[in-house]
């Protein structure tokens, strides 16, 4: 199949699943935004997601995106790499017109992967995990208030956050253009455009995440109720 066996196919599937990681990190995003304004609106979100059937069957497709885009991810590096051969070790200098963010593509999807399991530790263990094997993690399953309020009282986590959504970023944006180029979008009119979209679009994204992470380290959260 081509999607599996083609350099064009691999790279199609990393740009769908790509894609698909921002709308959930789109929705991620605004439900986060809700803890800055409201704790109890937060835990009800948390809530009705839980545990529920629907709930466990979109984390499964979650992750399976997940797994799907970093294995490509992997298997496209090494083919970049085994296609150059020792052509990489000659260079002397980065080409001027190639992003910081696309020569360190694996080093930065590296750091997005451990931010990751730091993040699934701190709250889907903790919160889903914990509903689901019917115990409690310090506070109820539903009270992802109470874990936000845990998880950035500690400078370490609140660092290692902003290191995760910075790469997070640098990752996105150069995801973004480039997953909008693979699936057909071309033309250098709307390739620019994309860019443009893309940067603005991931910036906000990232910052609505990061303002969460500063406003509970610096006790600018609202009170639960």
């Amino acid at each position: 199949m081509w999607l599996i066996n083609s350099s064009i196919g691999r790279k199609v599937v990393m740009s769908v699943t790509g894609i698909a990681l921002i709308l959930f990190l789109t929705f991620h995003g605004c439900m986060n935004i809700v803890a800055l304004f409201s704790g109890e609106a937060y835990n009800w979100i948390c809530e009705a997601l839980g545990a529920n059937w629907y709930a466990v069957v979109a984390t499964l497709g979650l992750a399976a995106l997940a797994v799907i885009h970093i294995v490509y991810a992997f298997i496209l590096t090494a083919q970049n790499r085994s296609a150059r051969g020792s052509e990489r070790y000659a260079e002397t200098e980065k080409p001027a017109k190639v992003e910081w963010a696309s020569q360190n593509m694996l080093v930065l999807g590296i750091v997005v992967v451990l931010g990751l399991l730091l993040h699934l530790f701190n709250f889907w263990y903790n919160m889903m995990f914990a509903e689901l094997i019917g115990t409690t993690m310090g506070h109820l399953p539903s009270d992802g208030f109470a874990f936000i309020i845990d998880t950035f009282q500690n400078p370490v986590y609140v660092v290692l956050y902003i290191v995760w959504l910075v790469a997070l970023w640098f990752h996105l944006t150069h995801g973004f253009w480039s997953a909008m180029q693979t699936i057909g979008i071309s033309g250098k009119l709307w390739f620019n455009r994309w860019r443009v979209i893309g940067n603005i679009y991931v910036t906000l994204l990232i910052l609505a995440f990061i303002a969460v992470v500063v406003a509970f380290a610096a006790g600018l959260a609202p009170s639960l109720w």
